[in-house]
């Protein structure tokens, strides 16, 4: 079929990556596609991702001959949702992640490379595996885009290297050992070359890595099979025909309001809520205990909930987290300006602990990012702050970094002078610092260092799961996890809690079809991503949950659109 004008058969709101897989999708089963996306830029959160999905049997592993089976997947999720386990759901994404995976690296210029070694992150849990499921996005030149280049979204700031992105996979292990390993040490000089290379002749870094890569690839294939990708360009309003049934969008295309009919459908995935403040005020109840910040892209804000919403759709708020939260700390930039920086992979490290207002452990600092800041919220209830406290000494920030501040040979001094780094000479000193009880503080460490130096922690088992000791130090021994706190000077930095994406969606069918409240479809609306409820039930079990499920029912839903299994609806 040919768009004519303001007609096609597709329209894709949202630019990410479940967005754009759907326009692929639609696009290769012969359908004309439209993208929208509000912002100036394209690529949505995803581009700011770590680019990984998670997708249980997904081919690589089968080719790699990883043992795995989807009732295994499946009987892991039904644990990690509890009460909002959707079976319908769950099962349509088993069954079509590992088409879609399969899809996007024969007909796009996606390409996966598999982490065989990355374990879901309860691994211990029924149905759990320590690697296998979690695939991610291969580097990609961004002189393949040409001139759009200048339209895609650049990665977080505070998550590159002098503003170049870092893999994060093998490579960023490359940057913690560039001190300790000829390899390693040639590896990144390589990389160090070719940045400042493209820099000279480009003016930025033309090796993308993580989301931003696999924005790029999706992108450059959207590119060459015509499909116009509008920026600038919000979705305002649905059309709906006589019958009910979607029909079209209204936008706002650079000032100009169009009418854009979609014969097929109409795919909301323009990246959840997590900018709209009053859905955030009526979602996240530790608002009322301290404040809450988000280093998703602005446009998140919760447009197509409303756009659904609009059309009868129904918001699911009743997931046990609405949010998949992280810890970050806030980072003064040369402007001025506030930065965030996630902190992923600091706290595992050995030598890392962390500690609340009352100078006390509270968590496995280990955990994933989403668990650590569950834990952190229910230790804050009703203490007026929602803050931690990442503390280590002189030897383990200057071997791991810690947030933002970044191993040797990388100075820390101006961390310390603007007051992103607290740093004392004793305990004592650090905890008055940081306004914690210098007495308990000492307490909390000398407990916790009387079991690190046996490579032990009885009170919260940090290393003591394969995804705990996978962030780890593996050359520590003998616990990857665990060492003591004691050499000065001492290091703290304070993290708050912040959602990386929005889990509350629009309820919707295995087809990706948006339900209304009597659970029925709305004939020609789907929503796919954080537009979509999360099929976790408010959980994070694994490194991808979000890209995967996101990018499987954008497809699911362009083969509905196309006809190509269901002949209904």
């Amino acid at each position: 079929m040919t768009s004519q004008g303001n007609i096609y058969d597709v329209v894709v709101v949202g630019s990410g990556a479940a967005g754009m897989t759907a326009a692929l999708a639609a696009r290769r089963k012969g359908l004309e596609v439209l993208v929208l996306e509000k912002e100036p830029t394209f690529g949505g959160t995803s581009s700011r991702s770590g680019g990984w999905l998670w997708i249980p049997c997904n081919p690589l592993a089968v080719n790699a001959g990883i043992a795995d089976d989807l009732e295994a997947a499946r009987t892991y999720l039904r644990n990690e949702a509890g009460n909002h386990f959707n079976a319908e759901k769950v099962d349509a994404f088993l069954e079509h992640g590992p088409a879609m995976v399969e899809f996007l690296q024969k007909e796009t210029a996606v390409e996966f490379f598999l982490s065989a070694e990355f374990p879901d992150y309860h691994p211990d849990t029924p149905g759990g595996v320590t690697g296998g499921r979690s695939i991610g996005t291969e580097p990609f030149d961004a002189r393949g885009l040409g001139p759009d280049v200048a339209r895609l979204s650049r990665p977080l700031r505070e998550t590159t290297f002098l503003g170049m992105s870092i893999g994060s996979g093998t490579e960023i292990r490359h940057f913690f050992n560039v001190t300790r390993s000829i390899r390693s040490a040639l590896y990144v000089s390589r990389v160090l070359a070719r940045y400042g290379r493209d820099i000279l002749l480009h003016k930025r870094g033309m090796r993308l890595t993580n989301g931003n890569a696999l924005i790029a690839r999706l992108a450059k294939t959207a590119f060459e099979l015509g499909i116009p990708l509008w920026t600038s360009s919000p979705a305002t309003g649905l059309l709906k025909n006589d019958q009910g049934r979607v029909c079209g969008v209204v936008v706002d295309n650079a000032g100009k309001i169009r009418s854009i009919e979609a014969r097929r459908g109409v795919v909301l995935a323009s990246g959840g809520f997590s900018h709209d403040a009053a859905r955030a005020r009526a979602l996240y109840p530790h608002l009322g205990n301290g404040d809450h910040v988000s280093p998703t892209v602005a446009g998140a804000a919760g447009d197509g909930l409303c756009l659904g919403e609009g059309a009868g759709g129904n918001v699911d708020n009743a997931l046990a987290n609405p949010a998949a939260w992280a810890p970050v700390s806030r980072v003064r930039r040369r402007d001025g300006s506030t930065g965030l920086f996630p902190h992923f992979v600091d706290r595992p490290k050995p030598g890392v602990i962390a500690v609340t207002r009352n100078a006390r452990r509270f968590v496995n600092e280990a955990n994933s990012y989403h668990d650590f800041i569950v834990a952190l919220l229910s230790e804050c209830r009703g203490t007026g702050e929602n803050a931690a406290y990442l503390i280590c000494d002189h030897a383990t920030i200057r071997r791991y970094g810690l947030g933002f501040a970044k191993p040797f040979p990388v100075p820390i001094g101006h961390h310390v002078r603007s007051g992103y780094l607290l740093r004392g000479r004793t305990i004592a000193e650090l905890a008055q610092k940081a306004g914690l009880d210098p007495q308990r503080l000492g307490q909390t460490i000398a407990r916790y260092n009387d079991y690190a130096q046996k490579g032990e922690d009885p009170d919260f088992g940090k290393g003591s799961t394969a995804y705990n000791r996978f962030l780890g130090d593996p050359g520590h021994q003998p616990n990857p996890c665990l060492a003591p706190v004691e050499h000065g000077p001492f290091y703290a930095v304070k993290v708050v809690p912040a959602d990386i994406g929005t889990y509350a969606g629009l309820k919707t069918d295995r087809w990706a079809r948006v339900l209304d409240a009597g659970d029925q479809p709305i004939l020609g609306l789907y929503a796919a991503g954080n537009d979509s409820a999360s099929i976790m039930g408010g959980n994070y079990p694994g490194g991808g949950i979000t890209l995967g499920p996101g990018m499987t029912f954008g497809y699911v839903a362009a083969l509905h659109m196309a006809k190509a299994r269901d002949p209904t609806g």
